[in-house]
């Protein structure tokens, strides 16, 4: 098969980084692999790897690619301002996500700091939404998931689903929230069997749930503060 102009799609299976990627992981795929995903085609005189693996070699590798315009991008042969758009939009997420100040995280110190977080997005829901706050060591939120919407049942609301966002996220705790579109903020029987079971299991896998909060009109219930926790 002749490489020139080829796609990811027209390379043997075992050799495309896209199905490498799947199979292995993206820390499996050298630089210019991962940059090739990015440019999808090559040129009518050579493979998008060829291409890749010229661009880096023209910037020295990545540290002088972090800094490239888009003028010194577009001056490469094969290089258009769709592709150098691209990577160096690329670029600037990997720069972002490095000068994230994970200080600015949002603390909650109580029931009432983990109410304020969601009831903005949660007091008019028109559908019970049961939501988790993942926390670090430090009680700041790593991630806020919506785990279910419907009516709260114990056999709905699984552990395995709670559980594995947690793990995923590396989280030392757990703040359970779900709202009651009918205002009112009194937790059910419903309510209260889930938060056990969710407490028993947080027990046996070392991931703590701190709380379980109700969210009505303006107003919320701490589980915790109600003795079920």
């Amino acid at each position: 098969m002749s490489t020139n102009s080829l796609m990811i799609r027209d390379f043997p299976q075992d050799e495309r980084p896209r199905e490498r990627f799947i199979q292995n992981g993206p820390q499996s795929l050298s630089n210019h692999e991962l940059i090739a995903i990015l440019l999808r085609t090559g040129t009518k005189d050579e493979s998008v790897l060829q291409l890749s693996n010229r661009l880096l070699t023209n910037f020295e590798g990545l540290r002088l690619l972090k800094d490239a315009t888009l003028e010194e991008m577009t001056e490469i042969k094969g290089i258009g301002q769709a592709k150098a758009i691209q990577i160096l939009a690329a670029v600037e997420i990997g720069r972002r996500i490095t000068n994230l100040n994970y200080t600015d995280r949002y603390v909650i110190r109580s029931p009432e700091d983990g109410a304020n977080y969601v009831m903005h997005d949660m007091r008019f829901l028109t559908q019970e939404h049961f939501v988790c706050l993942y926390l670090n060591t430090k009680n700041q939120v790593l991630h806020k998931q919506t785990i279910f919407i419907g009516s709260l049942n114990a056999s709905i609301v699984h552990p395995r689903e709670v559980f594995r966002e947690a793990l995923k996220r590396s989280a030392a705790s757990i703040i359970a929230i779900h709202n009651h579109p009918s205002g009112s903020p009194e937790p059910s029987k419903e309510d209260i069997e889930v938060t056990k079971r969710l407490v028993e299991c947080g027990k046996m896998i070392g991931i703590d749930i701190l709380d379980h909060l109700i969210i009505g009109e303006n107003k919320f219930v701490s589980l915790k503060e109600k003795g079920y926790l």
